[in-house]
């Protein structure tokens, strides 16, 4: 019985510029390489795949993954392209309706599933040297209206441990899965280890460097929970999981791939849930929330932190309830909302004092410190000063004390406090000040490999125009402009006017 044409793997074909007859051959040539020697593909039935929503037997969706990857040079899963993936059994709805795989939330098992699959082909994507910002952002809103409810729910534990061979589950060999096996207490020790390894490096040197690195160790840790460990070890092992993903997510974002760290944030999401660990999932889609602040979608950014403060739980300490505050001031800011926006940062500040430290704060609050909060409050005024030029004092006054209280190992939140304590400055009519800490940023940005500190770089460079008779200022502006690297979007509008 036909299901109706298959718009995703349609959308995705034209895209590739494939001929049905070649995407048949191709099929063939890489099951082959992948062991499968019997598989005879067709271009009958590619045909039914996208006319009439047919879905494949394993491996065909798998290989067909791999082969839009490497064509489109972004992740393309099997939900990507409109296959269910084949289970067991199949859970249906109280309504009888069959359980939606293409969106979210995963069902349990299948978390540590996608978690490999996604990471198997970011790392080919690496290898290869293709870029993964193809895809599209899922808006801010779909997520929070697709996980509001499963996020404060509780965690189901799946009966079975997933196992990978299973022939009625995707088989990602292909991916360059770790071979996994069971592990214990020292392991996992050792793996929170290098996660505060990774964390360290990417407060210092920006995400570009080491975002292999976390997204390779991340698709073995998807491995290793594919065997059933005991629970506390698995809850451990789903909390590495999370930190790996968080920052697998923020190091995507830093260096501009951005639709591949809302997944990773995602992922993330799902992974602390299921290591029963409420807050770390909000604190991962607060990020997400500051990737849309940053991208100029505040109200997408509302909507995430409103999922993440209702499904961070009682649990969660006051001085992560203070971070998760300072993002939604910060959005509010980029909408122009003062009034609520100071109360936000007020909230956030008596949240953050309240925080007697009687409670250790997890591994993955202990970068958010006096010197952070002070950070955030002075992106949200200067935010707030494109709309309302008296913002522009106190944000000057929260980045500077920002900046007196930065310890070392923390280049890239200094090279922010820089641009904000720059940008503050010219909004303010300050331009010698402005020309000091901008060439201070300067100097630190060569140290890193952020580019969102240059995208910032970009919104105060910006405000200089309006100091063009003012020498100091025009060599600054020439010195920003032979630093600055092109912009991604900059490079797609002239590859695009190279092929016209």
């Amino acid at each position: 019985m036909s299901k109706g044409p298959n718009t995703r793997l349609n959308d995705l074909f034209g895209l590739a510029g494939w001929s049905k007859g070649e995407l048949a051959r191709m099929v063939n040539r890489q099951a082959a390489a992948m062991g499968h020697h019997q598989l005879a593909t067709d271009t009958s039935r590619v045909r039914r795949w996208i006319d009439m929503g047919e879905t494949p037997r394993e491996p065909v969706p798998t290989v067909l993954a791999a082969l839009f990857t490497e064509r489109l040079g972004r992740v393309v899963t099997i939900e990507d392209l409109g296959f269910v993936r084949q289970r067991r059994t199949a859970r249906r709805q109280p309504d009888g309706a069959k359980e939606n795989p293409d969106g979210v939330p995963w069902a349990p098992e299948r978390t540590a599933a996608v978690l490999t699959e996604f990471t198997g082909m970011d790392l080919m994507l690496n290898r290869r040297g293709l870029m993964g910002a193809g895809a599209a952002l899922t808006a801010g809103s779909a997520l929070s209206n697709a996980m509001y409810d499963w996020l404060q729910g509780d965690p189901a534990t799946a009966k079975d441990p997933q196992r990978f061979g299973d022939p009625y589950q995707a088989d990602p060999a292909g991916y360059d899965r770790y071979e996994a096996a069971p592990i214990g207490s020292q392991e996992i020790e050792a793996l929170e280890r290098s996660v505060e390894v990774f964390r360290a490096w990417d407060a210092s040197r920006g995400g570009g460097l080491q975002r292999k690195a976390v997204v390779g160790q991340l698709n073995e840790v998807g491995g290793m929970l594919a065997y059933h460990h005991p629970d506390h070890l698995q809850r451990r092992l789903w909390g590495v999981a999370a930190n790996l993903a968080v920052l697998a997510g923020w190091m995507s974002h830093d260096v501009g791939l951005e639709p591949t760290a809302q997944k990773y944030f995602v992922i993330a999401a799902h992974a602390a849930r299921e290591g029963g660990d409420r807050p770390r999932a909000g604190e991962a889609l607060s990020r997400a929330a500051r990737q849309m602040v940053h991208l100029g979608k505040p109200n997408e950014a509302l909507d995430l932190m409103k999922l993440a403060q209702a499904g961070s739980g009682d649990q969660t300490l006051p001085r992560t309830r203070a971070m998760l505050h300072t993002i939604e001031a910060w959005a509010q800011a980029a909408m122009g909302k003062g009034q609520a926006m100071r109360r936000t940062l007020g909230e956030a500040e008596d949240l953050f004092v309240s925080d007697k430290g009687d409670v250790p704060p997890p591994s993955w609050m202990q970068h958010f410190d006096e010197a952070d909060l002070h950070g955030m409050q002075a992106l949200a005024y200067r935010t707030l000063a494109d709309h309302d030029a008296s913002a522009a004092p106190v944000a000057a006054r929260h980045a500077r004390e920002a900046l007196r209280l930065r310890g070392d190992g923390h280049q890239r939140s200094q090279i922010f406090d820089y641009i904000s304590m720059a940008s503050a400055c010219f909004i303010a009519d300050d331009p010698e000040q402005a020309d000091r800490y901008a060439r201070l940023a300067l100097v630190s940005m060569n140290e890193t490999s952020s580019h969102r500190t240059w995208d910032r770089l970009r919104e105060m460079y910006r405000l200089t125009g309006q100091y063009a008779g003012y020498a100091r200022i025009e060599d600054l502006r020439e010195e920003i402009e032979q630093a600055l690297p092109e912009s991604p979007a900059r490079r797609v509008t002239h590859a695009a006017e190279a092929e016209v």
